[in-house]
């Protein structure tokens, strides 16, 4: 068998697959976030523990040898560890908000545009850039003891296997990493004032490092692949490939990934090139701050469970009586297609008459929009995939069809952990049929009436933002 890793925000799974892709067993824990003040944290033993854990049930249920495994997971943030890869300090997120001024202050200075034109990056808060930045000013002491500035899946594959620290060309893509070069750029290092902090960037890996596991979790000796990180590791679980096509992942993060060969640094800074394992190829990518999470929000606030939405969402019209939401619910603002840190959520439209079904619709609706935005911005031309946790509610996904105005190949299941195992398998020179792996579930058409409603609707959410923005900026 097959296994693959996928180190999430909220969740770590392991997924076990056989020869044609078919998934025998997923085993999942929940990881918690600390959010307080605008920071958001991760315990990265709590993290690891997860991922022995899920391996563990995953091994134990199917208990056939393991040919290969690949590991993905979150990206951006800030994991500092030493040497073994034990932390220092409790993992930045990349939900993370505390750098917000630094990132206002190279907006307004132009570093933010500068680094945009260099590396085809628009930093965040919850980036590496700002976060290092901000803690080489607040806490010093953390960067002394820290060897490496890991991402997620960098910290795991160490202790997972002993190696030493190294992350790839995905995960390095933000902010650092030279598109053209495949190196990092020191003049941007040198631009956020972290020259004296050069050595704690992880070693880029190109391509993905390999190595054998130690025990924990997997059978000593596994074959373990490290990358990519989880948008372009669902971007090959999914199958898009060709330049044109896109993805949708409708999960915590609401990120539209378009494949690409054209690498276009002008235009409004916004998103970033990530860099794939192919040379010449990049994903562009407009990874949203919030998506799932948006809805969840909603329903633990209304006391609506999941189960529910379905049946709401059939429950009021296209247009939801009149209320709508501007789905921008991060601390830490928003990211993509365009960055605007001070930005929050915005809902207007209610009355005493408006029910919970208007208001879990027009949050729909308003992420449907928002992934509309993100995907033009990304340069959409060719077919659309869609995977996520939103993929379980078929209601919403012909309401998303509707809302994008095409078709969306729904390929659901692990599909970070699929991408995760053909990228190890290609790495490995294993011979797995990709189209096999990534054949879609289901293909749902837009309803053209619908579809016309929801195109007028998109001209007044970009009118609505335009304000917004404007409000944020004030």
């Amino acid at each position: 068998m097959y296994v693959g890793i996928d180190v999430g925000t909220s969740t770590v799974k392991a997924a076990a697959f056989d020869a044609t892709g078919g998934e025998l067993a997923v085993a999942s824990r929940p990881v918690r976030l600390s959010l307080h003040g605008g920071l958001v944290e991760q315990d990265m033993e709590e993290v690891y523990g997860a991922v022995v854990a899920v391996l563990e049930e995953v091994t134990g249920r199917v208990p056939e040898p393991v040919e290969l495994a690949g590991l993905t997971g979150q990206g951006d943030g800030v994991w500092l560890v030493d040497a073994e890869g034990r932390p220092v300090r409790a993992a930045a997120s990349w939900m993370d908000g505390r750098a917000h001024e630094l990132v206002d202050r190279w907006l307004a200075d132009g570093t933010f545009e500068t680094v945009f034109r260099r590396t085809g990056s628009a930093m965040f808060p919850g980036c590496p850039g700002p976060l290092l930045a901000w803690l080489d000013s607040h806490e010093p002491k953390a960067l002394d003891a820290a060897t490496t500035a890991l991402y997620c899946k960098d910290m795991v594959f160490q202790r997972l296997t002993g190696a030493g620290p190294t992350t790839d060309v995905s995960d390095a893509s933000m902010p650092f990493l030279d598109p053209r070069t495949r190196t990092y750029d020191n003049g941007v290092v040198e631009l956020l004032g972290l020259t004296h902090r050069r050595g704690l960037l992880a070693p880029v890996s190109d391509p993905v490092s390999t190595a054998r596991t130690r025990g924990e979790g997997l059978p000593p000796g596994t074959r373990i692949a490290n990358g990519p990180y989880d948008l372009p590791a669902c971007a090959l679980g999914a199958g898009v490939t060709s330049p044109g096509d896109g993805l949708l992942i409708v999960g915590t993060c609401l990120a539209s990934l378009v494949a690409t060969t054209d690498l276009d640094l002008t235009g409004e800074p916004a998103g970033l090139y990530i860099s794939t394992d192919r040379p010449g190829h990049w994903l562009r990518a407009m990874p949203a701050m919030v998506g799932t999470a948006a809805l969840d929000w909603v329903l633990s606030t209304t006391g609506v469970r999941h189960e529910e939405v379905d049946g709401l969402l059939a429950e009021t019209p296209p247009g939801a009586h009149g209320v709508r939401v501007l789905p921008y619910f991060a601390p830490s603002g928003e990211r993509a297609p365009f960055v605007e840190p001070r930005l929050r959520a915005e809902l207007t439209g209610f009355s005493l008459e408006s029910t919970r079904a208007d208001l879990v619709r027009a949050t729909c609706e308003g992420i449907g929009y928002a992934a509309r935005h993100c995907l033009q911005a990304a340069g959409l031309t060719g077919t659309l995939a869609v995977c996520g946790g939103g993929t379980r509610s078929p209601a919403w996904m012909r309401l998303l069809a509707d809302v994008l105005g095409r078709p969306l190949r729904v390929v659901e299941g692990e599909v970070g952990a699929r991408g995760a195992v053909l990228a190890a398998a290609e790495r490995y020179g294993v011979a797995l049929d990709a189209q096999v792996w990534t054949r879609p579930t289901a293909v749902v058409e837009p309803e053209a009436g619908r579809a016309a409603y929801y195109a007028t609707g998109y001209e007044e959410h970009l009118a609505r933002l335009r304000e917004a923005r404007e409000r944020a900026r004030a």
